[in-house]
């Protein structure tokens, strides 16, 4: 058993392995991470993603990875009226599907490499193989918006994704593409699922509804659920959301 971490794609990603390895099994994942970054970075300029925002790339031409994604983007938007866009603020912005993308291929990778029992958290948003071994299941707590160092609620999950949107730890960072403004109802959205990329758009989309975004989530099919906390504090929950005890 043993954690590492590595800053990459602009923040910090923790692995935390619970089988019985050698980290070095973690290497290609992490060469996986910095083609990731290299390629879908809005930050580098010479990034496929920049150099097609700029127009100096046709799509046509650019990487099989980055078709793929924007196409996949697309069907998100639609699926979600446009709550997910990535050029809801003028550029090309895909970062809210690719990293849970990048994290769901890598999460291929480490299973491909033989482990079972282990945790990929990029940035908060997180996928969880096998048990948090002594234990069955991994639980993650959801931080309270109003109460420091206390969460709001726990998950129970074993081979599944959690990701949360919200304004607290980042401030206003995510906007409705309708109106340009950030939503003032609600706190933050998590939603699990078997697909951390799909789950995080969902949740980006669900908080960009502001207060349409709870019945949205009610309605979410293949496996995914929601929880939501409303400015005001209170909690609501899709029917079968992995919510532990405290």
């Amino acid at each position: 058993m043993a954690a590492t971490v590595e800053h990459v794609m602009g923040m910090p990603i923790l692995v935390d392995v619970r089988d019985d390895v050698d980290l070095l099994v973690l290497e290609p994942l992490w060469a996986w991470f910095r083609w990731v970054d290299a390629t879908f970075s809005t930050y580098k300029d010479d990034s496929e993603i920049s150099r097609l925002g700029r127009g100096e790339l046709e799509l046509g031409a650019a990487d099989p990875a980055v078709q793929y994604v924007l196409a996949r983007c697309e069907t998100l938007r639609r699926e979600t009226r446009g709550y997910f866009d990535v050029q809801a603020a003028g550029l090309l912005d895909p970062s809210g599907y690719v990293k849970g993308w990048a994290v769901d291929r890598g999460v291929a990778l480490l299973e491909a490499a033989g482990l079972r029992n282990f945790a990929v958290n990029a940035g908060g948003d997180i996928w969880l193989a096998g048990g948090a071994l002594p234990d069955f299941d991994w639980r993650v707590g959801i931080e309270h918006p109003h109460l420091p160092d206390s969460v709001a609620a726990v998950v129970q999950v074993r081979d599944g994704a959690v990701a949360t949107s919200g304004a607290y730890a980042r401030g206003d960072h995510v906007l409705d593409p309708h109106t340009g403004e950030a939503p003032a109802d609600l706190v933050s959205v998590t939603v699990t699922g078997p697909d951390l990329g799909v789950a995080d758009a969902y949740a980006t989309a669900a908080f960009a509804m502001g207060a349409r975004g709870p019945g949205w989530t009610a309605h979410l099919r293949g496996r995914y659920e929601a929880l939501t906390i409303l400015a005001d504090g209170r909690v609501l929950s899709t029917a079968g959301f992995p919510r532990a005890a405290l």
